[in-house]
Formats: C-alpha cells, structure tokens, sequence
C-alpha cells in the first residue's frame, strides 16, 4: 500500500506544469517586467527633465546677473553728452550701455588738418592703445565726439590712427580720446526654437551670451517716479528693472499647450553712476 501511494506521487510530480499554470506565470512576469520597464523609463524622464530645468536655470541667472553687473557700470567717466543707457522698446527689448572701464584717455596736441587725419598725441604715453580698440574722441564740455576703432598705434611717434572715413568735426588740441566700453544686449530670434541671448562689445561682431533666451524686457523707473519702457534721457534713470525668461532646450511631450518648461527671473538694480536727485 506504502509502495503504490509512491509510485502514484512520484507519478504525479512527473506531469510538470500545466498550460494554465505558465500561462499564469507568464502573465505575472509580464506584468512585473512591465513595472519595472515603466519605473525605469519614468525615472530616466525625470532626470532628463532636472538636467533640462538645471541648464536651463543656471542660463537665465548667469544671464541676469550679467546684464545686471553691467547695468550697475553705466555712465561711469563718461564724458559730457554720452548717454549711459541707450533704450529700445523692441519686445524683446534691446539694452545699450556705456561706461569707462580702463580710464585709458590722453589728449591730441596737435589740431587736425581736415576731418579723416590721424590722431597725433606726441609727448603721451599710448601704452593703453592697441589695435582694434574702441575709442571715443571728444572735445571737454562740448557735450559731443566720435566713436571708431584704433587701427595702430605708433607709440615711439605719439599717432594713432582710426578706421574713421571722416569724424563729424576736424578736432582742435585738447580734444581727448578715451578708451570706452560699450555693451549691447538682444535677444536673436533666427532660430525660434532656440532663441539666443547675444552681446555685442564695442561694435565688434555678435556673440552668443545665453542659449534658449526666449524674452528679455526691461522697465525703467525715473526720477519722478514714473515706470517707462523707453526713454532718451538716461540721466534721469533711477531703477532698471530686468526679467529674462527662458526655456529648456528640448521640447516635452506632457506639455500639449506649451511645449517647453520654462522659467523667468527678474532683478532690480539702481545705476550707481546716474544722477539721484
């Protein structure tokens, strides 16, 4: 009886799984391998998604702090009738700025013969000229000059010659010629999805500052306290208020209505060289 009750048992376990059985098991493997490939795919999303808002953050700050740093640098030294701020309502708006970063400056001792003449500074030292600067040379009190570009300098004979065709006005001894920093800042919309942020220093070519920069405004308090988008009188500026906003450089699909996450940061800031009265 002990016999046959284990040849039928061992009998039995000899018939292995059945169909119902795998199938079941497969079904289960199925349903945990797809929980593991969704948990997977989601948390690859996720940090793909932080890397986008990372960069895309730390380009709108380093933007901002940018343009705020030289926003604080508008109008210093500059000479009479040279606007510290340029404005352009052009949505995004555009921003200009001059200052005297190097107070490189030393004065002409001989009069120009005719407008397009070379600049002769005999007797100075030019060691703070160099090719391809950016220059200002203007008369003290005059309230006007001309910009243009050093093309060479020759230090042991004190000229310095320009890029200028011809200046507005053939200027006397005395007229000073100053090294000046002027920096522009605009949005470049060539490409729509990938907006750029650019600066252009002295008139030089364009350079790419910030990528997906999709908007850049600017307001401008007075000193009568009045909130404008655009003014000609930068002296009477007492606050810029800036805000940049920008978006990732991948579009996302969970975003149907508006494709990209974005962000926008804002800062105020007093130009310390303008007037405060």
């Amino acid at each position: 009886m002990s016999a046959e009750r284990t040849m039928q048992h061992t009998g039995k376990s000899d018939l292995g799984f059945t169909l119902v059985e795998l199938m079941i098991a497969l079904l289960l493997t199925s349903i945990v391998v797809t929980a593991v490939l969704n948990t997977y795919v989601n948390q690859h999303k996720v940090v793909l998604t932080q890397e986008q808002v990372s960069d895309m953050q730390q380009n709108a700050r380093t933007a901002i702090d940018e343009i705020t740093r030289q926003v604080r640098m508008a109008g210093f030294a500059l000479p009479l009738g040279l606007p510290a701020i340029v404005t352009s309502n052009t949505n995004p708006d555009t921003i200009t700025l001059n200052y005297n970063a190097s107070e490189c400056s030393a004065s002409i001792t001989s009069a120009m013969p005719q407008p397009s003449a070379e600049l002769k500074l005999v007797g100075q030292d030019l060691s703070c000229y160099y090719n391809g600067m950016w220059a200002y040379i203007f008369h003290p009190d005059s309230g006007g000059g001309d910009w243009f570009e050093v093309t060479q300098v020759q230090q042991a004979a004190g000229h310095i010659q320009h890029n200028k065709d011809v200046f507005s006005q053939s200027y006397a001894a005395g007229a000073i010629v100053m090294s000046l920093d002027q920096l522009k800042f605009y949005i470049d919309n060539s490409d729509t999805t990938h907006p750029k942020l650019m600066v252009q220093a002295n008139n030089k070519t364009p350079q790419v500052y910030a990528e997906n920069i999709q908007d850049l405004q600017f307001k401008y308090v007075m000193k009568n306290s009045l909130v404008v988008d655009e003014t000609p009188l930068s002296s009477d500026i007492r606050e810029v208020r800036i805000s940049i906003k920008a978006h990732t450089d991948q579009s996302d699909p969970d975003l149907p209505n508006n494709p990209y996450r974005t962000r926008t940061y804002s800062s105020s800031v007093s130009p310390r060289n303008l007037g405060s009265s």
